[in-house]
């Protein structure tokens, strides 16, 4: 078929509606245009065969930087797909962009690290070749190593940017690149914006060969070198005390033995058991519930917690497959028989917290702070305000806002970073959630509660006591395609426009909506269709929050920088001076929570 062919039945499955408009733009500029000229024919043999869900799916728009870059399924071709050519694009605009933005003069270049994935050390080989022909040296972490250690890589070379080759916790279908500036933290403005702008015009993927850049040394293979520094900086912040702790670990079929391991190992914590079934990097994640190695699903855990019971551990761990995050499973007493249950990661954040803060108790100050974001527990800011120090709060989701403030504020100042997500930080030697440095802060303050005859249950337990009991939950409705995308914009339109007046059987009483920057307030009648508004102070981005007439009860939507679909958080809130039963406590908020999540499918629709 000729390419006049090919367009005109284009416009015909369009015309059939088994195509979307957007799609076939896309599809044109990839059988027009010389730049992508090598994968042509893969297109007309799609088109050919008329496999029209196949190529609606990878053109039905760009794949767009998001919260923690460009991610999405891997296809061999389409402007929607994670495939040479878009892989290629972001290192390229990346390359552009560094040296448009620090000009001549510079010593260009950037450290590249990946995870177990399929194609990941392809794709971090291809990232390597487009910046040596762009004039870069390349440090290369030769190797599956953690995100973590890529930041701590970028940091140590001091390099002007880095690519991390990761999914994350996404399916096995998925992959990504991560693109992070010279501080070692993920793209922030202006540098975010002007890095896609490069990217979604880039022409020709300009290539070296990354034998012969080896070979001429603009290729540096480091990952020995970075592995012991990165190592020591993570274990210098432990803290001495107790060390007996039998602990079951899993890397989720990822990168984390890389890092958790020799940590754990050179602070002392000598009985680390890896769990067998999933200790393997496999790229398919066989041996994890719906092969999604994601530790903030409760049902990862099920197998593991289960063998470390029945050995006689004290904690079962886990990270994701590029270690920035982590998860675990405690017995909620130090009974043989007790039951085993996770912790949410706003629990795991608080309970860090708390043991950070007091194990340098003597060397707080007013000026120091913690980080949070806005969909992170409160739990933790009343903790840091029961040491005396600051917490920064007011910062949308990614842990790079985050890594912004500590070098905003000044890091010598900074102690403890946490989000919803299971990602967190402590310490200076990266500007990214670490699994590494959270899994050590994890066993050290299991072993001490041990000591004193606790678990991490009947210490967060304590912690509800002295700060009131906080229960959150977050839902995720997945969105996937052009008809999802456009859906969520619809959700997200109606929470701005009129949103709900009543939640769960308590008023509504303000809508703050981060993108237009303004407070909606509601009439004398409860509505917000004839209401007020006020301006709002706070970051922009899209992101709704809806309070609620009960102190310290509210819901936040929307929708992901990273994945098809929309997330609502949910925050339920008794004060400590209301308390009389924890157990009461924690049945009501349950049941708040449930009625939240109801109220907000049923007004959304989803």
């Amino acid at each position: 078929m000729s390419n006049d062919s090919l367009l005109a039945t284009l416009d015909q499955a369009v015309a059939d509606e088994k195509l979307t408009a957007g799609a076939r733009d896309n599809i044109r500029i990839w059988l027009t245009e010389p730049r992508y000229a090598e994968y042509a024919d893969q297109v007309a043999e799609h088109i050919k065969n008329e496999q029209w869900q196949a190529l609606d799916d990878a053109f039905w728009t760009i794949i767009p930087f998001g919260t923690g870059g460009r991610r999405g399924r891997m296809y061999p071709i389409g402007s929607n797909a994670i495939n040479d050519r878009t892989i290629g694009e972001s290192a390229q605009g990346l390359a552009d962009y560094v040296k448009e933005a620090l000009g001549e003069g510079t010593n260009f270049s950037c450290a590249i690290a990946y995870d177990t994935r399929h194609r990941s050390e392809h794709f971090a080989r291809l990232c390597a070749e487009v910046m040596v022909a762009a004039g870069f040296k390349v440090f290369f972490l030769q190797g599956h190593r953690s995100t973590p250690e890529l930041s701590f890589a970028v940091r140590q070379k001091r390099c002007c940017c880095g690519i991390m080759v990761t999914a994350s916790h996404n399916p096995p279908s998925d992959n990504a690149v991560k693109a992070y500036w010279s501080t070692g933290g993920q793209l922030l403005p202006p540098h975010d914006k002007g890095t896609i702008d490069k990217v979604m015009s880039a022409g020709e993927i300009r290539r070296a060969d990354f034998d012969e850049a080896l070979a001429a040394g603009q290729i540096e293979i480091c990952q020995e070198e970075i592995d012991a520094l990165f190592i020591d900086a993570v274990v210098q912040q432990q803290t001495p005390g107790p060390r007996e702790l039998k602990v079951v670990y899993s890397p989720l079929h990822g990168v984390g033995a890389t890092a958790v391991c020799p940590v754990l190992d050179k602070a002392g914590f000598a009985d680390v058991e890896v769990y067998g079934p999933q200790a393997e990097p496999d790229g398919d994640f066989p041996n994890v519930p719906g092969h999604v190695s994601n530790p903030e699903n409760p049902a990862v855990f099920d197998d593991i917690a289960a063998h470390a019971k029945s050995i006689g551990a004290d904690l079962a761990l886990a990270t994701d497959p590029d270690c920035d995050r982590i998860g675990c499973s405690a017995p909620v007493t130090l009974d043989a028989d007790a039951e085993w249950k996770t912790l949410t990661g706003n629990q795991i954040g608080a309970l860090l917290a708390d043991y950070y803060l007091e194990t340098r108790r003597d060397r707080l100050t007013p000026e120091h702070f913690n980080i949070i974001t806005l969909v992170t527990t409160q739990l933790t800011r009343r903790i840091g305000d029961s040491y005396g120090i600051r917490t920064v709060g007011d910062l949308l989701v990614g842990f790079k806002w985050i890594a912004g403030v500590m070098d905003e504020q000044g890091p010598e100042k900074f102690l403890f970073g946490t989000e919803e997500s299971h990602g967190y930080l402590a310490g200076t030697h990266v500007r990214d959630k670490d699994g590494a440095v959270a899994s050590l802060l994890l066993c050290e303050l299991a072993a001490k509660l041990k000591t004193d005859g606790q678990t991490l249950h009947q210490k967060l337990e304590s912690l509800f006591w002295q700060h009131g009991v906080h229960s959150e939950n977050t839902v995720s409705v997945q969105m996937p395609g052009s008809e999802g995308m456009g859906r969520m914009k619809e959700v997200m339109a109606q929470f701005r426009s009129d949103p709900p007046s009543e939640l769960a059987g308590s008023k509504v009483t303000q809508a703050r909506d981060y993108l237009s920057q303004t407070t909606k307030l509601p009439s004398s009648s409860g509505s917000f269709a004839d209401g007020s508004e006020a301006p709002l102070d706070g970051p922009c981005g899209d992101l709704v929050i809806l309070d609620l007439e009960l102190e310290g009860n509210y819901v936040a939507i929307r929708p992901s920088g990273t994945e098809p679909k929309i997330k609502v958080y949910m925050f339920t809130y008794k004060p400590a001076e209301q308390l009389s039963s924890l157990e009461a406590a924690h049945e009501e908020l349950s049941e708040r929570l449930t009625a939240l999540e109801a109220d907000m499918r049923a007004f959304a629709g989803v």
